[in-house]
Parts: C-alpha cells; sequence; structure tokens
C-alpha cells in the first residue's frame, strides 16, 4: 500500500501488566511527508483490571492517576476514526496492533510498519535496537523530551522518539526505495522480504 499523502499516526501503549493486557496509556503522534505535523492525541485509560506494581515501575502509571480517565469504550469513537485507513507505525508495532485489536474489534488494520525491523534492516550491526538505545544513538532523547513534555516509557515520549527514529531513517534511503521499505517493515504485509 502506497502512503498516498505521506500520513502515518505513529502509536505508543502502555498497558496494566495483565496477561492479555489492558491499555493503561495510548499516544498517537501524525507524521505527514516526512515530518512530525504537531497533531497529536494523548489519553489515560481506565483499565478494568487494576494495574500490576511491574508495569507501574515501568512507566510509572499507578490506578490513582486512571481512576477518573475514561475507559478505552468511551474513547473508542475518537480513536477509530484517525486510524481506520491510515497506515500506523510502530516500535515493535505487533504489540500495539495487538491490544489495539483486542480493544477496538471493528478495527481492521491496513498497515503496520515497524520501526525496529527497518532499523535493524537499514542501520545493521548496532549495539541494540531497543528504543531507548536508538534515541541515544540517533540523538534524538531532548527532542522526543522537548515535543513531549515526558519521559521514556510514557506513551507520548514513546511515540513521539519513535516518530523521529522513523522520519530519520526514511529520509536515510533513497526516494526511489522509500516504498519498498516501507512494505518490507509493514507486519501485515505477507509477501515480506528484503527491505532494500
Amino acid at each position: 500500500m502506497a502512503l498516498a499523502d505521506g500520513r502515518i499516526w505513529v502509536i505508543d501503549v502502555e498497558g496494566n501488566g495483565a496477561s492479555p493486557p489492558e491499555i493503561v496509556e495510548l499516544a498517537m503522534v501524525e507524521v505527514a511527508n516526512l515530518s512530525i505535523t504537531g497533531n497529536q492525541r494523548h489519553w489515560l485509560i481506565r483499565p478494568q483490571q487494576p494495574i500490576a506494581p511491574v508495569a507501574s515501575r515501568i512507566h510509572g502509571l499507578t490506578d490513582v492517576d486512571v481512576a477518573n480517565a475514561p475507559s478505552m469504550d468511551d474513547i473508542a469513537d475518537s480513536i477509530l476514526p484517525l486510524i481506520e485507513e491510515t497506515p500506523i507505525a510502530g516500535h515493535n508495532v505487533r504489540v500495539e496492533v495487538d491490544i489495539l485489536a483486542r480493544s477496538l474489534p471493528d478495527w481492521v488494520p491496513s498497515v503496520a510498519i515497524d520501526t525496529l525491523k527497518l532499523a535493524r534492516a537499514l542501520r545493521p550491526g548496532l549495539d541494540s535496537y531497543a528504543l531507548a538505545k536508538l534515541g541515544v544513538q540517533f540523538g534524538f532523547e531532548r527532542e522526543a523530551t522537548d515535543r513531549s513534555g515526558s519521559h521514556h516509557h510514557a506513551a507520548l515520549f514513546d511515540a513521539t522518539l519513535t516518530a523521529l527514529i522513523f522520519i530519520d531513517l526514511i529520509h536515510g534511503i533513497p526516494e526511489s526505495r522509500r516504498q519498498a521499505a516501507i512494505l518490507g517493515a509493514d507486519i501485515l504485509n505477507l509477501k515480506q522480504g528484503f527491505l532494500l
């Protein structure tokens, strides 16, 4: 699928630590024509099950933080129109696809670009492909903090950092090969192969 208008939503979720997890924080950062547009969405979400202490230690959110937040059902009608026909991207995007598909049963994603897969293919030999490590290696930590007003493992920070990394990776390849790279990193593309 071509990115006709060059627009995607870069998404990050944080979960409650249950199995399967429920979303407690969701952030979306819009990228158009390889630039962050400034259009973003961010929600704290009240899960049905409590947030496990191990999850709280990672993202810093507790049951108190989400006690007055809307449920996923409350905001589903705000999310679905944004992503139902627009490609999404994320770092290890399978997590976002799986949890959103469970939370939004009417959503059928068309394209889901994995920046982890993209980084491994386009920048082989790095010490680590963890999002935080890539942020340091690419020099985007400060910009992600400034744009999001947040920190690692906060959904808005992670979505912003992922968007910056995605843009940098795609800018680094010739325009004639960008579509092939995106298709190769699309986890929903059954014909995945070499990115370049």
